[in-house]
């Protein structure tokens, strides 16, 4: 493996105003990765997203439940549709979270802090997805805040 792959950097990512965009017309937000551990930031993060308004759909398939919302084993079993996909999962594991995004629908892909993966990022791109790497969901929705954007996702 190269040192490219092993450790990369976006090579283009969602704009400020994209960001916005997403967290302030997003409802539904699919975790992938989504820990039944407090401790985990996949756990802190998804409860701060559920207290501020969103839908949380936890994708796991070791788990039956997390934040007192069923679990799915996988992206293609959730039975409503999805906004955003996010994904607390390892970088090579995300090639086949973002084709499971597009087959389902999804608008778009954010791979959280310290996930990158250029290829799967083309890929979403090429079929209309906006796409997010290396950012965290909880610090985006919390500067957009401070800076008197939408504090709640819009009314349903």
């Amino acid at each position: 493996m190269s040192d490219e792959q092993v450790c990369e950097f976006p090579k283009e990512n969602a704009s400020p105003e994209e960001i916005r965009e997403l967290l302030c017309s997003a409802r539904v937000i699919a975790v992938v990765g989504l820990s039944d551990k407090p401790d985990r930031d996949s756990f802190r993060v998804a409860s701060y997203l559920k207290e501020h308004g969103y839908r949380i759909i936890p994708v796991n398939p070791n788990v039956s439940d997390v934040l007192g919302l069923p679990a799915y084993d996988r992206l293609e079993a959730i039975p409503e549709p999805v906004d955003v996909v996010t994904i607390f999962r390892r970088p090579e594991a995300v090639p086949p979270i973002v084709d499971d995004a597009i087959r389902i629908g999804a608008k778009a892909v954010w791979m959280q802090l310290g996930i990158v993966h250029n290829a799967a990022a083309e890929v979403a791109r090429q079929a209309g997805l906006t796409v997010v790497m290396n950012r965290c969901m909880m610090q985006e929705h919390r500067r957009l805040s401070q800076q008197g954007g939408c504090s709640e996702p819009p009314p349903s």
